[in-house]
């Protein structure tokens, strides 16, 4: 992030969604139960002539009048034998009602809160696709938003509309007579003990980086993590997982860097890319070491144990920064992305920018919806800088966007739920199809599932988005290195990860077991 900020409109309603794990599924993740892989995905069993029950007023949802009038908005209303009540989910994943011959469609293609769900002729479009999922949610596959009873309402007559998804009633729906849609994964789910690269590659949206210093990211990985230098006689040492799919051997650290200072010179990247994150060579805003570059973490202030095992984050202090140019197979301009980071609440500040994820090669900024990546701290830039306060103090998940971080498409947060997170170890999730919606979500590492701050569409200037292909880690894209804060584990994918492979990395992160 860095630049001038953008203008800023009225901030809209972000809404807050705990993401219960899925109790039923089709991949054991590190040995505590069942996760489902991919409930969003098209049907192996369509539903046919079946009604849709709202879970919260226990009525259909119904085209008015049977009408086929194209444009005719669905509502809820007593479940009868109506040929407006029967609907049927197809293997296209659409949602048909009068033999097929008129589909569930989201109006004039809209993926903003409160758009109409209507009827209109089946054409194909991701419009008119649905995804039926296991938590009781149906949402669109062009939006991500929620099939939702208006203003929560369970009367006759109530109106359907989509809106950011938020595990209420009114959103949740019953397919009830009829043969039951199946959601099954349009991958092999992963076998037993996979780790989050692994259940990424699974859902379809596999990593293009896998960066830790604490384990691995893939159940087959038995590489180094990262590399550290000792001060005494600038000699190096990759220190590696004490075997495939392990923890870090923190005691062949602890044996290098006796009685001396050790550095952290590079971050290595899990993946087959090799995207490996040496220190920043500086940009924009010079670092503090030669030439302006950045520095690197001191290897041995960040210790805690993960798996009962004894390990080192990096604790990026001002000033610190990783970064690869050019990063082989990244997401660049409009392509989707996803990423996820491992992080805590115990070291943040207001500073720009604790960030990990993609920006610009230049290291300068080069515009609006140039970079894309989570940025972790206290900074309500909007309100710093625009006028537009943020509810609460945080630290907040944030989406660097460049020329702002954002909570929301308007900027600042505005939920009273969201005033800040604080666990010691925070999961901190992103994504972005590149034009029409991002997504923010976090979690505690230690355990339990996520939440959703924010789903909805891109800011404005932003969409389609302009992403450039250098990861970097503890600055912003122009090498703002004023953030600081702690990094243990993280991962960009290519491709918009579904709600149930987060799910499902969150598991295998909570399975991990990070203690300080």
């Amino acid at each position: 992030m860095s630049g001038q900020p953008p203008e800023v409109k009225p901030s809209g309603r972000p809404l807050r969604l705990t993401m219960a794990l899925a109790a039923v599924g089709l991949a054991t993740v590190m040995g505590i139960g069942t996760v489902r892989i991919a409930s969003a995905a098209a049907p192996s069993v369509a539903a046919q002539d079946a009604t849709i029950v709202g879970g919260q007023s226990g009525r259909c949802l119904d085209v008015p009048n049977s009408s086929t009038n194209n444009g005719t908005q669905v509502q809820l209303f007593d479940c009868g034998s109506a040929t407006g009540q029967r609907w049927t989910y197809s293997a296209s994943m659409q949602l048909t009602v009068y033999n097929g011959s008129k589909c569930l469609d989201a109006n004039g293609k809209g993926t903003s809160n409160g758009t109409q769900v209507i009827i209109w002729d089946c054409n194909g479009q991701t419009n008119q696709q649905w995804n039926i999922n296991s938590s009781g949610a149906i949402t669109g596959v062009q939006s991500g938003l929620c099939v939702d009873a208006n203003g929560a309402g369970t009367a006759n007559g109530t109106k359907i509309i989509l809106w950011s998804c938020n595990g209420q009633g009114n959103q949740q729906w019953t397919v009830s007579g009829g043969s039951t849609p199946t959601p099954t994964p349009t991958t092999s789910p992963p076998p037993a003990g996979s780790l989050p690269c692994d259940l990424y590659a699974a859902g379809g949206a596999p990593c293009i980086t896998a960066h830790s210093t604490t384990r691995a990211l893939f159940a087959a990985y038995n590489g180094p993590l990262y590399q550290v230098q000792r001060s005494s006689d600038k000699q190096y040492l990759d220190v590696r997982v004490q075997s495939a799919g392990g923890v870090a051997n923190g005691a062949a650290q602890d044996s290098f860097c006796a009685n001396t200072g050790c550095t952290i010179t590079k971050i290595y990247d899990q993946t087959a890319n090799h995207n490996d994150l040496p220190i920043s060579w500086g940009g924009l805003w010079g670092g503090p070491g030669p030439n302006g570059a950045d520095v690197g973490a001191d290897a041995k202030a960040l210790p805690l144990t993960v798996s009962g095992q004894k390990a080192y984050g990096v604790k990026v202090t001002s000033g610190v920064g990783y970064r690869v140019d050019h990063a082989k197979n990244a997401p660049t301009g409009a392509q989707p992305e996803g990423i996820y980071l491992v992080t805590s609440s115990n070291y943040v500040n207001d500073q720009c920018c604790f960030d990990y994820g993609s920006g610009e090669n230049s290291h300068t900024d080069t515009g609006n919806a140039t970079m894309n990546a989570i940025e972790w701290g206290t900074a309500c830039w909007f309100g710093t800088w625009a006028n537009n306060p943020c509810v609460g103090t945080g630290p907040w998940v944030e989406a660097d966007l460049e020329n702002g971080m954002y909570h929301t498409n308007t900027g600042s947060n505005k939920d009273p739920n969201n005033s800040g997170v604080h666990f010691p170890f925070v999961s901190a999730w992103e994504k972005n199809n590149g034009t029409t919606n991002f997504t923010l979500k976090y979690g505690n590492a230690n355990s339990g599932g996520l939440t959703r701050p924010y789903s909805g569409p891109l800011p404005n200037g932003y969409s389609p988005m302009k992403n450039d292909s250098s990861i970097l880690l503890g600055t912003g894209g122009d090498n703002s290195h004023y953030g600081i804060g702690y990094f243990f584990e993280g991962a960009v994918t290519a491709g918009y990860p579904t709600d149930a492979t987060e799910d499902a990395v969150q598991a295998s992160i909570v399975a991990a077991g990070y203690h300080f």
